[in-house]
């Protein structure tokens, strides 16, 4: 498993999260307090909202997955 912090400014950022995490084969949680959201939805990433601290947490590897979220990756 492989976690991380991360922050989407805007919704165009959420749909680039979104679109990266569907092309995955494996699952991704997005955990917001205790909200957690599968980082494959739109609504539900939509409905998180936008300049919050975000963990995802996912359970596999993808190169242009990790590229996407090291964009959007905090401290």
């Amino acid at each position: 498993m492989n976690e991380k912090k991360i922050r989407l400014s805007d919704t165009e950022e959420v749909k680039d999260f979104v679109r990266a995490a569907g092309k995955c084969d494996f699952d991704i949680d997005v955990f917001y307090n205790r909200v957690v959201i599968d980082a494959k939805s739109i609504l539900g990433m939509i409905g998180l909202g936008t300049q919050k601290d975000l963990i995802i947490k996912y359970y596999g590897e993808n190169a242009n997955f990790e590229s996407v979220t090291n964009k959007y990756a905090i401290a």
